[in-house]
């Protein structure tokens, strides 16, 4: 494939990141001039990732570009003209490919700002507007919030394992496409990391970089410790040193070697790093011989394989590691590699502009689909989240009892707010996302707070009118 075509694949104009039944049932929209018809959709995740509680909501912002850049080019329709049939005919009518092409987003969009904390059934995204708009949207929108949201919940586990210990981001090599790689950069940042090794997303997020050598560096040399050597002649207050290529404790040997020769420069060493073996046994000797050395302060970094349960098990076991870098399990998700999260029509017009909700059903009561336009209601108690409702706009203010298919658990009361915030009126953008460093604050908080719950004594479900109608729905 020429490099000239491949140059285009990232660009403004996302009308063709979409499932093809997406297009075929727009299509069909169209043919039944059903494609103004207003409709409400949801896009929420029906299992907690990582068998944990909730999930830390993600990728609003990049899903607001989505929306902005939604549209067809002339040369995404003459492609689609293209597309043929089984039995040869044109894929799609001309009606309809000009429709595509004069198209742009007219509806309303309310969403969970990132950094706040989402329950199960709980919508992320409630969109409004016609049909035919919204359908075509649903592929772009949760490969975005699934994947932003799955990563942000991973670092903040990891962050929460590693404690007041910096946690680094070193996932773009392993991670899922340049996207992927971008992507997971800034979703590890927003959930609790302190940096990344990804340039790319350090300059177009605006996230702090970190990074030394690694173990080419030291072999393209004679011995380690001219490579150590060198490295503090080039970047004398970025040393960090990779001592694992032969013997580690030979290397933390010659990296204090270079330390002491930096200190009569006036620079710092600032640590080393481990990227293999025992890291408890080598990290407490390594600390033992940097203390005895006069390096109390030189950190201890380590790259192997982590996540925040090697963390646990590391500290547990009293490994003297001061930072973490974090990379395969982080950027992949490595034990979930997807969300989940899905996006269901609850609600559509009909022909008087009157709301009739629409429910899926299934034999599995998780994969079944709440009706209405909803929205989530959250109580406090002494500034403490102690209750979630979800309950359906359209039946109007919900009752104060919380109702699931076990019954009533109890009558809500205290202070609430409302999690979902406007975001489009009328296809116009009337919500400006905080900064990212902002963003990342309130999710550090969110969670640490969230995850402090006694989740036995934390209650959420459905108000009861949403139960009722929903349950009326099924029967018929």
């Amino acid at each position: 494939m020429a490099l000239s075509h491949l140059s285009r694949v990232y660009r403004p104009g996302f009308g063709l990141l979409t499932d093809l039944y997406e297009l075929t049932m727009a299509a069909g929209y169209y043919h039944e001039r059903m494609h103004e018809r207003r409709a409400i959709f949801h896009l929420f995740y029906r299992r907690p990732p990582f068998g944990g509680h909730c999930a830390l909501a993600a990728g609003l912002p990049l899903a607001m570009d989505l929306i902005e850049n939604f549209r067809f080019s002339a040369d995404d329709v003459q492609y689609l003209g293209r597309l043929k049939s089984d039995d040869g005919s044109p894929l799609f009518r001309e009606p309809f490919l000009n429709y595509l092409q004069r198209m742009k987003f007219t509806g309303h969009v309310d969403a969970v700002p990132e950094g706040e904390i989402v329950l199960p059934q709980e919508p992320l995204l409630r969109i409004e507007g016609p049909l035919l708009q919204l359908q075509l949207l649903e592929t772009a929108l949760l490969t975005v919030m699934n994947f932003s949201t799955l990563i942000a919940t991973k670092a903040a586990r990891i962050k929460a394992a590693a404690g007041d210990d910096p946690v680094l981001e070193f996932g773009l090599r392993r991670a899922q496409g340049i996207d992927g790689g971008l992507t997971a950069s800034r979703s590890a940042y927003l959930g609790g990391c302190d940096a990344t090794s990804n340039v790319w997303a350090g300059r177009y997020y605006d996230i702090p970089v970190r990074g030394t050598h690694a173990h080419s560096w030291v072999m393209v040399f004679p011995d380690e410790l001219t490579a150590f050597e060198a490295y503090a002649e080039v970047l004398p207050a970025n040393c960090i040193f990779l001592v694992d290529t032969y013997d580690t404790l030979e290397g933390t040997r010659n990296a204090i070697t270079v330390g002491r020769e930096l200190r009569t420069r006036g620079y710092e060493m600032s640590g080393i790093r481990l990227d293999s073996g025992d890291l408890t046994t080598l990290s407490i000797q390594a600390r033992q011989l940097l203390d005895e050395a006069g390096f109390p302060d030189a950190s201890i970094v380590a790259s192997d394989s982590l996540d925040e349960y090697a963390i646990r098990d590391l500290k547990a076991a009293g490994a003297r590691i001061n930072v973490w870098g974090i990379g395969t399990r982080l950027a992949t998700a490595y034990d979930q590699p997807a969300l989940g999260g899905v996006y269901k029509l609850a609600a559509v017009q009909n022909e008087a502009g009157v709301w009739e909700s629409r429910v899926k059903g299934s034999e599995r009561a998780a994969k079944s689909s709440q009706p209405g336009k909803l929205a989530v209601r959250r109580f406090y108690q002494n500034d403490r989240p102690v209750a979630s409702q979800l309950y359906n706009v359209l039946e109007g203010t919900p009752s104060p009892g919380l109702v699931d298919t076990a019954g009533v658990h109890q009558t809500l009361s205290g202070e609430s707010r409302e999690l979902l915030l406007p975001i489009y009126r009328d296809g116009s953008p009337v919500y400006r996302a905080p900064d990212l460093p902002g963003t990342r604050a309130r999710a550090l908080k969110n969670w640490q707070e969230w995850t402090a719950l006694d989740w036995s004594g934390f209650h959420y479900g459905l108000a009861p009118e949403l139960l009722a109608e929903k349950e009326a729905l099924l029967r018929h």
